[in-house]
């Protein structure tokens, strides 16, 4: 059913709704430490006969700090997200708004700078994997809690923070409320001419990049063949049998690539792999693979990395499950990547594409030269961390307002927008109270599992 909410209404339900938040959660938790072994467990578990020392390193990556541990743990918040007993639901959703195309696992370490297919150096989401159907709010939700708790770890006060994350809100409706209308969403980007600070910094340092430093970072040529260096804790050689498994996958993957945007064969001839070690947080423990391909010609110098990842259920499946039915991605977790991508981004890698090796599904893309990851430790003031999370918003709102009709009218008829800005129905103040008292509710959640996550790392429970 519809819920269609007045404004009286829903500014109504905003004030109870705070009033429950703020009467003490926000300020104490409660511990639930062996709920939170038990998950961790149970969701880590079926890597660990594969790449039980990529769990390990996950583990100890998790320990580093509670905004750590919140990038390693998804499925805890899409747990809790489907509790909605404990963590309601928003008041500014309807059916339309309940199936967005979500990045997930929105968090300020899944954005980034790079050279999207038309060489524009842009600010954009780099991180696909958990891409699914769900309330515009959970993607909301999820990057307010890593504002506060990345903030906090960088020394932001606690009034502060919490003007982050309304204005983190407020960018994201008032940028969507932009696109209502018209069709600006299709050519919206974030580049060096309209961004400063960090994030123009980070453009700037993915554009000034080259291939050649790419390839002298991970590989060789010796005998005029350029081959994969093994880099303990980065970079491992695959076995000859591992090689050819994965060979026998590319013209799957080739195929899986669309006929317009697909290259000569030879361009994707298979040249060496390695097995990528200690890459990312909550991915870590799945198989992730570079591949050496020929590209545009037989000279070494150009030629390509691909990055291969091993995919699983969306952790967002948790709280929607079937609410993006298997078929729309081929029943293949590779390809939801792979679509979650194009849907909200222009200009995509057309080198993406997706492949099935051993029975499992793998995500592949390149493996840039010209990319940048965003680094919140360079966010060292208010003013910098303020700036960073209103492009942000900006961001989230163009990849909502790309993935409904813009991408493919047969699986989201209407225009997100629309729907999206009509449903706020000009209470952004609402929505922002809204969301910054679930932020603060469950950031203090996180904190307390971390800490109980800590002491149970430490007193040797087994967690994978």
């Amino acid at each position: 059913m519809r819920l269609t909410t007045t404004l009286a209404a829903s500014m109504a339900l905003t004030a109870l709704f705070t009033t429950t938040l703020l009467s003490g959660p926000a300020e104490a938790a409660s511990s639930r430490k062996s709920w939170v072994v038990q998950e961790i467990y149970s969701y880590n578990h079926p890597f660990a006969v594969n790449l039980p020392r990529e769990l390990a390193t996950k583990m100890t990556k998790m320990a580093a700090s509670a905004f750590s541990f919140y990038r390693g743990t998804a499925h805890l918040f899409y747990t809790d997200t489907k509790n909605t007993v404990s963590w309601p639901t928003s008041w500014y959703t309807n059916t339309y708004t309940n199936g967005v195309w979500l990045g997930g696992d929105m968090h300020m370490q899944n954005m980034g700078g790079f050279r999207d297919a038309n060489s524009n150096a842009v600010f954009d989401t780099n991180d696909f994997d958990e891409s699914y159907w769900g309330s515009y709010t959970w993607d909301l939700r999820r990057m307010a809690v890593a504002i506060l708790l990345a903030a906090e770890e960088k020394g932001i006060s606690s009034t502060n923070r919490q003007t982050l994350v309304k204005n983190f809100v407020d960018s994201y409706a008032t940028q969507m409320a932009s696109f209502k209308g018209n069709d600006t969403e299709l050519s919206y980007r974030l580049t060096t001419s309209n961004t400063n600070g960090v994030v123009k910094d980070t453009i700037q340092a993915a554009d000034g990049k080259t291939r050649s430093n790419l390839l002298a970072k991970y590989t060789a040529v010796s005998s005029g063949r350029r081959y994969f260096l093994t880099l303990s804790g980065s970079l491992q050689p695959v076995s000859s049998s591992a090689f050819s498994t994965i060979n026998a996958a590319m013209p799957g993957y080739i195929s899986s690539i669309a006929s317009s945007k697909r290259k000569s064969n030879s361009y994707y001839l298979l040249k060496d792999a390695a097995l990528r070690l200690g890459s990312g947080t909550g991915s870590l423990g799945r198989y992730r693979y570079y591949l050496l391909i020929d590209g545009p010609s037989t000279a070494t110098s150009d030629d390509v990395i691909l990055e291969m990842k091993q995919e699983t259920d969306s952790a967002v499946s948790i709280a929607a499950s079937g609410n993006m039915p298997a078929w729309v991605y081929d029943y293949h977790n590779g390809a939801r990547a792979v679509k979650g991508m194009k849907a909200m981004l222009t200009n995509t890698d057309v080198l993406a594409g997706y492949a099935t090796v051993n029975g499992l599904p793998f995500f592949l893309f390149e493996r840039s030269p010209y990319q940048e990851d965003f680094d919140y430790a360079l966010l060292t003031s208010y003013t910098k961390f303020n700036d960073a999370v209103k492009y942000m918003g900006k961001i989230m709102a163009k990849n909502h307002a790309l993935a409904d009709k813009d991408y493919d009218a047969t699986l989201i008829p209407y225009s997100m927008d629309k729907e999206i800005t009509d449903v706020i129905n000009g209470d952004v103040s609402g929505l922002k109270t809204e969301t910054l008292n679930y932020a603060l509710s469950y950031a203090s959640q996180v904190k307390q599992d971390y800490a109980d996550f800590v002491s149970a790392k430490n007193s040797g429970a087994v967690l994978y």
